[in-house]
């Protein structure tokens, strides 16, 4: 698992040209239950302070919960799990 923030992770992912972010999708935390989850590409989100967006709607970054590779390794994952 990589360190640092999942802000840094994201960073990491879309700006690297060593990275491919179509490999990677963000879990996140879907109104507050950690039973409604949902997988989000990471290709398909703008970072943003505080927060992110994916086309029109901002997702603040506590919600969360793991990075993921297509291949299923976690790269980072919350400490409230």
């Amino acid at each position: 698992m990589r360190k640092g923030s999942v802000k840094e992770v994201l960073a990491k992912i879309k700006y690297d040209p060593h990275e491919d972010e179509g490999e990677y999708w963000v879990v996140i935390e879907h109104r507050g239950s950690y039973r409604n989850v949902k997988k989000i590409p990471v290709e398909l989100i703008e970072l943003a302070h505080g927060y992110f967006f994916v086309g029109e709607v901002q997702i603040p970054y506590h919600r969360i919960l793991r990075v993921i590779r297509k291949d299923g390794r976690i790269v980072w994952e919350t400490k409230k799990l």
